[in-house]
């Protein structure tokens, strides 16, 4: 059976999400105006790249360039499963495709589970700043395999700080990396290197318990979780409830519950 889901995520640099599982499906020689980043779950893909016989399978990424001629089939008569980023010029420049081309194929464990932690974030509507703190590393690993890696700049914690204070300013409506970057004149890499490395944790994580904090103060006050939610910033009320129990141990619901009464929480299990 074919299966395809695509989407186009809020997080800048990401043109469009692809998840299939083909069997019979073979795709004719075609091209895209942006970059494929690629991984297969299950089964294996053979494909041509500029006349040249390629394959996909396992613990390997595959990053195919712009505008370069490709087909693709299941390498085996059970198909294959793939997750796809196809990604803006923006993120990679065209400078890396040749190497892409001569090797489009790269076994790096580490870069392989970052893509897949990014396609979990973003099929969670709501932590578009991880997705993109994921990406950014992404690009910067990508650039060490295919490109000549720049030379890694000193982390800030100066740098750190200003982030942070960006990211309690703008609990609510958040902030991207992008933007941050633009007023604080640095990468998006390392703004996430910089500030991990300073306060222990990524800028996504910060924020969400930045967000929980402020939640819990308003549960006590009695409002109602699908208000908090949307008052501290959260997406809707499920992805208050996900990050909460997360955090607190309990749901949003049963916090409120105790009004501030001095009282054991009971579990959320």
């Amino acid at each position: 059976m074919e299966l395809v889901t695509a989407w186009r995520p809020r997080v800048p640099g990401i043109a469009e999400v692809f998840h299939a599982h083909f069997v019979d499906h073979a795709y004719p020689p075609h091209v895209h105006d942006a970059w494929t980043l690629l991984i297969v779950d299950e089964g294996a893909i053979r494909f041509d790249l500029d006349r040249h016989h390629r394959g996909a399978a396992g613990a390997s990424v595959t990053l195919l360039p712009p505008n370069v001629a490709h087909d693709g089939r299941a390498a085996t008569g059970d198909g294959f499963r793939k997750r796809v980023l196809y990604l803006d010029t923006s993120v990679l420049d065209a400078g890396l495709a040749g190497a892409a081309v001569d090797r489009p194929g790269v076994d790096d464990p580490l870069l392989r589970q970052r893509i897949h932690q990014l396609h979990l974030a973003l099929d969670r509507p709501g932590d578009e700043l991880e997705a993109e703190s994921r990406l950014a590393l992404i690009r910067d690993r990508l650039r060490g395999h295919f490109g000549r890696p720049a030379a890694p700049a000193a982390l800030s914690t100066g740098l750190a700080g200003q982030l942070r204070d960006l990211l309690d300013v703008r609990t609510r409506e958040g902030i991207t990396l992008q933007e941050a970057g633009a007023l604080l004149q640095c990468h998006p890499g390392h703004l996430v290197r910089s500030f991990t490395a300073t306060f222990g944790l990524p800028p996504h994580r910060y924020l969400v318990g930045r967000r929980v904090e402020q939640a819990r103060r308003l549960l006590l006050d009695g409002r109602r979780p699908a208000d908090v939610a949307a008052e501290v910033g959260f997406h809707d009320q499920s992805h208050l409830h996900r990050h909460f129990v997360r955090h607190v141990g309990v749901t949003p619901a049963r916090y409120s519950a105790q009004g501030g009464v001095p009282n054991t929480l009971p579990s959320a299990r």
